[in-house]
């Protein structure tokens, strides 16, 4: 072919084109469904400028998304991944055609990379983008485009775990062109709000750890010096299924406490109660260790479910040291000489008891108004007795052997010291039986009004967790 043929011939397309696009339409051909090719690949060339005859007139961009799975939540990064079905509008003013020049054709798809796009990116966009990529858009016969694609999201996000696991995160999705100004691009919701939330909600994977409450949202403009960009900032609050948690973590952490509790019941005179706290306490240590990668950590704050559980680990130390206490009572009602102060006595045996309205033994009674120790008087005079010589005469002891000896005065003094000291070892045993007794019931008395104090303890504490708990879901 003669060059200058070849040269005419680009020369009268090239004006064909230009003719067709100054017109604002795309040719076709007869016997040719959709606009040529020729006329395509001359708006194809012009992909690196914005798509309007009127530069002044800024092109229109309209999004909506459906949140199809929260892929996971990472509090100590603070980052939240969620997967995205994100659809985009805007028209191109040199993709029009009409419908009854070109067989009808009214839509036409055609590779995204050979076509201007708005740069709409995500602020909070922490990650690169592994999304699977969509090639294709779909062109109408008016210019508008609208491209569907999946957006894989790693956005950072303010995440309160406070309440953990009965927590509610509100994370902010902000779309807006990364260069383009409101001069030449201006963005606006495809969707109403309520309508996003009600597609997510209805296509949302239910199976995972995460369910949706809501997606909330604006439009605003931001300003940056003497610039301005179009933005949608969209909240999408989630809340944390806590099932997973409670079966993990609290209800052991309960089962243990309520081994605690019941631990009080052991006699504490008969078996090593210590013993078994220490234990449990060394239990409830490798619990928290093998349940520690559960616990979401930042250095924020800490999630109450942790203080719970160091107050837990709190409180049966307290409990350790009140056994510690109550053993020490009890072993000196091992001590032979120490005796019950009358303070103790008094304010314990007592006051105490009737405080806490501890029932006593059947064989043991209260104890009484101190009384001073007097002298045992058959003490003192069992050394003074006077022993008679009995004087037997043939008269009253008539059948008296004559192998038969009386007993001497010496003897009978003698059998008479013996008396004396068995009756002082009886009176002794007795004042030592007594003071057991006595370190025992305050032993018991103590143990009882601690066992109480423990409880009422757990009880208020339990009862501030789960008034925190509900206050803080009720506000979110």
């Amino acid at each position: 072919m003669n060059p200058s043929l070849k040269r005419i011939s680009i020369i009268s397309a090239l004006l064909l084109i230009a003719v067709s696009l100054c017109c604002g339409k795309l040719t076709c051909k007869e016997g040719h469904s959709g606009p040529t090719h020729e006329s395509m690949q001359a708006v194809f060339d012009l992909k690196s400028f914005r798509p309007a005859v009127n530069l002044s007139n800024p092109t229109i961009s309209n999004i909506s998304f459906t949140l199809y799975a929260v892929l996971g939540v990472n509090e100590k990064t603070q980052i939240l991944t969620t997967f995205l079905w994100l659809r985009q509008y805007w028209r191109h003013e040199f993709l029009v055609w009409d419908p009854d020049e070109c067989d009808g054709i009214t839509r036409i798809s055609l590779p995204a990379a050979q076509l201007w796009s708005p740069d709409i990116i995500v602020y909070e966009f922490v990650d690169d983008d592994v999304s699977q990529a969509c090639p294709y858009v779909y062109v109408n016969h008016t210019g508008h485009i609208r491209w569907d694609r999946m957006l894989r999201l790693v956005s950072s996000c303010n995440l309160q775990i406070f309440s953990f696991p009965f927590d509610v995160q509100n994370c902010s999705f902000t779309f807006g062109s990364y260069m383009h100004t409101i001069r030449d691009v201006r963005l606006a919701p495809a969707l109403t709000f309520e309508e996003m939330s009600g597609n997510s909600k209805r296509y949302l994977e239910a199976s995972g750890e995460w369910e949706l409450v809501d997606i909330l949202g604006e439009t605003s403009i931001l300003k940056f010096g003497i610039d301005q960009w179009d933005i949608i900032t969209i909240w999408v609050v989630i809340k944390r299924r806590p099932v997973l948690y409670v079966v993990n973590l609290l209800i052991p952490s309960s089962f243990l406490m309520l081994i605690d509790i019941m631990s009080f019941y052991l006699p504490p005179h008969s078996v090593d109660r210590a013993s078994f706290k220490m234990t449990l306490i060394l239990g409830y240590t490798v619990f928290l260790l093998i349940m520690n990668d559960l616990l979401p950590s930042t250095a924020n704050g800490t999630p109450i479910i942790g203080i719970y559980f160091s107050v837990c680990l709190a409180l049966m130390v307290i409990s350790l040291l009140e056994t510690v206490i109550i053993t020490n009572v009890l072993h000196h009602s091992s001590m032979k000489s120490k005796e019950v102060p009358n303070w103790v006595r008094v304010v314990v045996l007592k006051h105490i008891a009737n405080l806490i309205c501890y029932k006593w033994p059947k064989d043991v009674q209260p104890p009484s108004e101190p009384q001073e120790d007097k002298p045992q008087s058959s003490n003192s005079n069992s050394e003074s007795w006077n022993i008679q010589p009995a004087i037997q005469t043939p008269a009253t002891h008539p059948n008296t052997n004559e192998g038969n000896q009386t007993l001497s005065i010496p003897e009978l003094k003698q059998i008479c010291q013996y008396l004396g000291d068995l009756r002082a070892h009886l009176i002794s045993l007795q004042k030592e039986n007594e003071l057991t007794n006595q370190w025992c019931q305050v032993g018991y008395v103590l143990d009882f009004l601690l066992f109480r104090v423990y409880l009422l303890l757990i009880s208020c504490y339990a009862m501030v967790i789960i008034c925190m708990w509900c206050v803080w879901i009720s506000q979110t």
